[in-house]
């Protein structure tokens, strides 16, 4: 053992160390104090035995500073118009934009959590998303706008994704319904109260104060998850599958472009029919690619689960309906020519749905503990079903307590749909794909949102040049009533999901411990995959 002589030691004689890396001598690992800390914060809550509510709360708070922007500025956009001076077809891509991006980065983002760390993934969004809302607040023109608005959304893609697999890692699968009805009402929700707050503060300041809120929110988001998110075990992957991103990315936004500027370019116009044309023979090389992937982005073989297809199908025909009827609302309730509100008067009209939505949520989260996750799904969709044909014979009627009816229902039937629908996915797959699983399911729901907010608005349209002026009521009632038809798709498919055991769910209500269930065996596809 080696020694070094070393002056000044307190008894006058050469004091004695040892060498890290002499023989015998084994190094000795040094831990940063913010880890120390963190770990002790950790040790400390899961002593409470709450720690899985922290977690659930924690990864909810930043997911909201991320989420509640996404629609925010939908009652902005004359002012933005007139402030930068360009046309509001312009400006409606600070909308546009971000719900685009969400769905093309999405199953990216969530493989790359699986494979890096969900908390890691997670706080890197979440500080780019608080980066480019500043960014959004000093811009100087519509193009630097939508560029930072898209910018922020690609940034803070990986939250939701993220959120999710943390939350399902830390909740055991007979429990998951309940964590998943709070998920689905900040997810959903808070795009919804973004563009009923949204109103207020525009007409009370402006719309750049949005995003300077979002920037102190969002910094506070990230030091909490800093603090209390646990370590997310890492896939081993064999690289990441770019080929199948970029041809999945390429696809799916051919379509939604071409779905939301179809009324603009028009229909049959050899733009639209071209981008569209790309989705189907973008879908078919997808599926080769995936096949052939070491390790594919999306397991193709998870498909074959009835409860990972069904609930992906559900979601995005209930999604068509919930926000093509909300976004259709406001459009109703300030026409002049029906019930003529100001934007203030109308936001406080549409937060019903947000407020029956946050009702439903954790309410029928409790509720499918009892009743199984198909009874619930199927009965949410059924109510946004309901809510379709409510809404209708409000724009007919022209009575706003009928279009609060229908609101308040829409809110509640989706918010007793989605939790079961999200959990059930996320107990048919394996652990380290928990990311990609939620991403994929959020691709399904965005593109929902898109079909549904410029399918039924263009059917209106259509159907107000057959029937005139004088038809303007009946629009809105037969585009309501196509969303309602549509959502009948989302009934059935979550009529096809299966519950969680009875015993399970029965050991949860009476606080009794069960062990883990046998995992389902994976499909021969899957497990080559690995």
């Amino acid at each position: 053992m080696s020694e070094r002589e070393q002056p000044g030691s307190r008894d006058g004689q050469p004091s004695r160390s040892l060498r890290v890396g002499s023989p015998g001598v084994l190094p000795v690992a040094s831990v940063p104090w913010p880890v120390l800390f963190r770990r002790r914060v950790a040790r400390r809550l899961e002593r409470t035995g709450n720690y899985h509510r922290w977690v659930l709360a924690v990864s909810l708070a930043g997911m909201f500073s991320v989420a509640f922007t996404i629609t925010i500025l939908a009652v902005a956009i004359p002012d933005i118009a007139t402030e930068f001076g360009s046309p509001e077809t312009a400006v409606s891509w600070v909308i546009t934009g971000p719900i685009l991006t969400f769905a093309l980065v999405g199953p990216s983002v969530g493989r790359l959590g699986d494979m890096l760390g969900h908390r890691r993934v997670y706080l890197i969004s979440l500080s780019l998303a608080g980066l480019f809302a500043a960014f959004i607040a000093l811009s100087w023109n519509t193009p630097s706008l939508i560029a930072f608005r898209i910018l922020g959304a690609a940034g803070g893609a990986a939250t939701g994704p993220s959120a999710m697999a943390m939350i399902n890692r830390v909740y055991p699968p007979e429990r998951r319904v309940q964590a998943m009805g709070y998920w689905s009402l900040v997810m959903a929700g808070a795009p919804v109260l973004g563009v009923v707050v949204g109103g207020p503060i525009v007409d009370a300041y402006s719309w750049r104060w949005i995003f300077v809120f979002q920037v102190p929110v969002t910094v506070l988001a990230v030091l909490l998850g800093v603090l209390v998110l646990p370590e997310t075990r890492r896939t081993e992957a064999h690289g990441f599958d770019l080929p199948g991103a970029v041809v999945l990315g390429g696809s799916i936004g051919a379509l939604l472009l071409a779905i939301t500027n179809g009324s603009t370019w028009g229909w049959g116009s050899p733009a639209v029919l071209f981008l569209i044309s790309l989705f189907p023979v973008g879908m078919v090389v997808f599926v080769r690619i995936e096949r052939r992937a070491r390790s594919p982005l999306i397991p193709l073989a998870y498909f074959r689960r009835r409860n990972v297809a069904m609930p992906i199908v559900a979601q995005m025909f209930a999604n068509f309906a919930y926000m093509g009827g909300f976004i259709l609302t406001p459009l109703l309730l300030r026409d002049p020519d029906l019930f003529a509100f100001d934007a203030t008067h109308a936001g406080l009209l549409t937060i019903a749905r947000p407020l029956t939505f946050a009702i439903a949520g954790p309410l029928m989260g409790w509720f499918a503990l009892r009743v199984g996750e198909r009874s619930n799904a199927t009965f949410g969709s059924a109510l946004v079903v309901v809510s379709m044909v409510v809404l209708a014979l409000g724009a007919t009627r022209q009575s706003s307590l009928l279009i609060v009816a229908g609101l308040a229902l829409s809110g509640f039937g989706l918010g007793t749909a989605a939790p079961s629908m999200s959990a059930s996915v996320a107990n048919a797959v394996e652990e380290t794909d928990f990311g990609i699983a939620g991403a994929t399911q959020q691709m399904a729901a965005q593109i929902g949102v898109v079909l549904g907010i410029q399918v039924m608005q263009t059917f209106r349209a259509i159907r107000l040049d057959q029937l005139g002026v004088a038809g303007l009521a009946t629009s809105y009632r037969d585009a309501y009533l196509l969303g309602g038809l549509v959502c009948l798709g989302a009934i059935w498919a979550s009529a096809l999901i299966r519950s969680t055991p009875v015993e399970a769910r029965r050991a949860v209500i009476e606080g009794v411990s069960v062990p883990d269930p046998e995992p389902e065996p994976a499909p021969p596809a899957l497990e080559a995959s690995r």
